[in-house]
């Protein structure tokens, strides 16, 4: 193991315990000046994601869930990562964003085991704007780069809070991402020598889109306190990431998201 991946995971783990405690602080303050009313939700819950960005296979884990919200000055979320108000406006907010990018593991992939490279988690950091065009319509972009590595990565989206159904409240989300070429390369490149094991030919895309997805969150109190929160992902791959030949003939250019979770909330 080399001295760059022995050290990854700690020097990961350090970051985010460093930005978690930053934003307690934050929060603290923050909350000293805020007119509306803070809204914290916390839980545990269960995700089937992709085994790995362009997979045919899923893999299921426990998650935490966490949901912070100090309108105007903070937000973190472990499906939205953090946003981190620095302009604020009736309209118009903008800011840093950080977020948690899941890598791939090698048990889960499969026959492309010991041919293509596992990919540790990263955390990406960078800024946000978001403009909130009436109380039910939000339109925003995130634009962010590896903290630990080459990668750049754009999304666009806009969010639709639907009419609520009864006690159900619902959601959604559609959103474009792109890629810089080194992001683009180190999830869906193939080099020469992993061409020939895999009996395909290399790929090296270059930066542009890379996701398209349309998101539906749905929330059902089960007390005051509690409830059940929903989340179902569709995204398309694009471009280069999904013209690769790791997602056209190992995997899929469509990606499927679930996640449910139980929280409390206050």
């Amino acid at each position: 193991m080399s001295r760059t991946n022995k050290f990854r995971a700690p020097f990961l783990r350090k970051l985010a315990s460093a930005g978690v405690l930053a934003c307690l602080l934050w929060t603290s303050a923050c909350m000293a000046g805020t007119e509306e009313e803070p809204t914290f939700a916390g839980g545990i819950g269960i995700t089937r994601l992709p085994a790995w960005a362009g997979a045919k296979t899923s893999r299921t884990q426990p998650i935490p869930y966490i949901d912070i919200q100090i309108p105007d000055h903070l937000s973190l979320s472990t499906q939205d990562g953090l946003h981190l108000d620095l302009i604020g406006g009736p309209m118009l907010h903008g800011g840093i964003y950080g977020d948690y990018q899941w890598g791939r593991e090698s048990g889960d992939l499969g026959v492309l085991r010991h041919k293509i490279a596992p990919l540790s988690p990263r955390l990406n950091l960078g800024g946000y704007l978001e403009w909130q065009l009436d109380k039910q319509l939000d339109a925003g972009a995130d634009l962010s780069h590896d903290t630990n590595g080459a990668g750049a990565y754009l999304k666009l989206y806009a969010a639709w809070d639907l009419p609520p159904a009864g006690l159900l409240q619902q959601s959604l989300q559609l959103s474009w991402q792109a890629m810089n070429s080194a992001a683009m390369h180190r999830f869906f490149g193939i080099s020469r020598s992993q061409a020939s094991a895999l009996q395909v030919q290399s790929w090296q895309p270059g930066a542009g889109s890379q996701l398209a997805s349309l998101e539906y969150d749905l929330f059902m109190p089960t007390s005051k306190h509690t409830g059940i929160a929903l989340a179902v992902i569709y995204g398309r791959l694009l471009g280069g990431a999904g013209n690769s030949p790791l997602v056209t003939q190992f995997g899929a250019r469509t990606q499927w998201n679930e996640s449910l979770a139980f929280i409390y909330h206050r």
